[in-house]
């Protein structure tokens, strides 16, 4: 089938990026298929496509393209990946220095609403050491894994909204727009750091890339019967 189209689909959890891409290969015949901006397997939500040379070529709009997340953090635990498939370690309550768990009181809803205020604006973020970020030409990731120390450097990400959408502890849900680049993982870590509890990424949702919803995205199921009707949504 001669296909030549950037579309969005919605990746459920459990599927990795390239998987996807995978289908969409096996559903076209067409080996030029790629997707702008990975989504980890647990997580879900938009997955933009490009199918056909033409089209790839054209995906670095996309990926460039605002974001929008919503995510669930939980505070009182650090991650070693920043989400919910790394070693963990409880940090809070504290039980040091002579306090214990009847004296050690979580952040409030409005301790949690002013520290991601914080985060509103062009930031400085450090990435996750497990990246695929290049250090020495190898992706960080492998280097994490085999117990490298990995230190990548802070780089300016912009955040467009933040709003905090529920509290409950330790849970907290959070939408946000962003410009490229930005990692929903070290938001997590680093909103954490800030109330002094630690925190990691336990859910991750993509609601939007650009121009493409939620509401445009194809379920892969329903992939096959929609292939010759899609088209970018209109701007």
């Amino acid at each position: 089938m001669a296909l030549e189209r950037i579309f969005a689909v919605y990746k459920e959890e459990g599927m990795s990026s390239h998987d996807v891409v995978d289908v969409v290969r096996r559903l076209t015949g067409e080996k030029r298929v790629g997707h702008a901006g990975t989504l980890d397997p647990w997580a879900k939500g938009v997955l933009v496509i490009g199918v056909g040379r033409a089209a790839t070529k054209t995906l670095s709009a996309a990926a460039g393209a605002e974001k929008e997340y919503l995510t669930r953090i939980r505070l009182g635990w650090r991650s070693t990946t920043d989400d919910r498939e790394g070693k963990k370690e409880q940090v809070f309550p504290p039980i040091e220095a002579g306090e214990t768990p009847d004296t050690a009181l979580p952040p409030t809803a409005q301790q949690v609403r002013r520290a991601l205020v914080h985060f509103q604006g062009v930031i400085d973020q450090r990435p996750p050491a497990f990246s695929a970020l290049k250090i020495g030409g190898r992706a960080a990731y492998k280097l994490a894994r085999a117990d490298r120390t990995v230190e990548l450097p802070a780089r300016k990400v912009e955040v467009k909204e933040i709003e905090l959408l529920g509290y409950t502890w330790p849970c907290v849900e959070v939408r946000l727009v962003t410009g490229p680049g930005f990692y929903v993982r070290s938001l997590a870590r680093d909103l954490g750091e800030r109330l002094g509890t630690g925190g990691y990424m336990e859910a991750l949702e993509r609601t939007r890339v650009g121009t493409y919803t939620k509401e445009h995205a194809v379920r892969l199921a329903d992939l096959p019967a929609r292939l010759a009707e899609l088209a970018p949504p209109r701007e």
